[in-house]
């Protein structure tokens, strides 16, 4: 049997002098070079386009809050134009939201499952690599990259996003720091993310040794997590506040309203709705259903009825951020160790 032809074992190469790291970097990057191309025309587009975009914004936002008298006429037509001509400008967040799973899928997966299944990972390890070392040169070098690209692309968008979240021009849809489709593009969560998605892209290479299953997986997984934590275990990083009859601060995240009625339990918007018809004047929107005004909340609170407000306040951004950028982080690790052991115990 030839040298090529012999299943490579765990200690064949032991005999061998083992390859720098930095050698081994360089074979990393000449392999991986198109896709972090593809990833870096794809970051570079986006960036340029909220960059440019973003000066406008901020001269727009500029001229409007530094107009005086603020309630003259003037000023609140200068006002309207920004909100009216920049509304659709947070349009990018809802495709920044693909950028870490498509960086998962095809950088992620294919890096150990392009391997799997043209067979080459049995040559490499006959070149002084080993098991452990082949998949740490390829995994750790490569997510180093587009989590510090990540990282850099979130500095701009939390540039991109400043004038909306300021405060100073109230419209509606204005976002709040805590918003599901913005929290996750700003700080230190786009980072944590995208390296998240390439290790979970990395272990799918793993198990499936197919690339085209491996990136289907990748995006499935992705799309599962990202959508746990954004409805279900985001709130719960700490415990959030309760208030009485008044709405949550403008720059809170209202996690739930509920009415409770005198014996303490909740009521829905038909039992609402009846108590509303006593008042006709504040009834609203098809079947008599209450908008949430101040008028109306005040006729409930005189019945009896009372609104519990619980929601996260704008102020723990970046405590959210750093608990969530650390989970991810510790969830990264681990799915980069379980590919490792993979690879030394099934790969073959």
């Amino acid at each position: 049997m030839t040298a090529l032809t012999v299943p490579a074992r765990p200690e064949q190469d032991a005999g061998l002098r083992p390859l720098p790291w930095r050698r081994m970097a360089w074979v990393t990057w000449r392999q991986h070079r198109i896709a972090l191309a593809g990833a870096a025309t794809l970051l570079g587009g986006l960036a340029l386009y909220a960059w440019l975009t973003g000066l406008q914004i901020h001269r727009d936002y500029t001229a409007a809050v530094a107009c005086h008298p603020a309630s003259s006429g003037a000023c609140g037509a200068l006002a309207g134009y920004f909100i009216s001509d920049w509304q659709g400008a947070q349009i990018i967040s809802v495709v920044l939201q693909a950028v870490p799973a498509l960086i998962g899928a095809f950088i992620g997966a294919p890096v150990l499952a392009r391997e799997m299944e043209t067979g080459t990972f049995r040559y490499a390890w006959t070149q002084g690599f080993g098991r452990s070392r082949w998949t740490l040169a390829k995994l750790v070098p490569l997510a180093v990259v587009v989590a510090a690209a990540a990282g850099a692309f979130s500095v701009l968008m939390s540039w991109y996003y400043q004038p909306f979240l300021a405060g100073r021009l109230q419209f509606g849809g204005s976002p709040v720091p805590l918003d599901a489709g913005l929290f996750d593009l700003r700080g230190v969560a786009f980072a944590a993310w995208t390296l998240a998605a390439f290790a979970i892209g990395a272990l799918a290479g793993m198990l499936s040794r197919r690339v085209v299953p491996a990136i289907v997986a990748t995006l499935a997984a992705y799309t599962g997590l990202a959508l746990a934590a954004g409805l279900y275990l985001r709130q719960h990083y700490m415990t959030p506040l309760v208030v009485k009859n008044a709405d949550a601060p403008g720059s809170a995240w209202t996690i739930s309203q509920v009415w409770y009625a005198k014996g303490g339990q909740p009521v829905g918007q038909d039992v609402l709705a009846q108590v509303l018809q006593g008042a006709p004047q504040l009834g609203g929107g098809k079947g008599g259903i209450p908008q949430q005004d101040p008028d109306v909340n005040q006729y409930l609170v005189q019945h009896g009825y009372t609104l519990w407000t619980t929601y996260q306040p704008g102020s723990r951004f970046w405590p959210f951020q750093w608990i969530e950028g650390g989970w991810l982080l510790a969830l990264s690790v681990l799915l980069i160790a379980a590919t490792v052991w993979l690879v030394r115990r099934r790969a073959a």
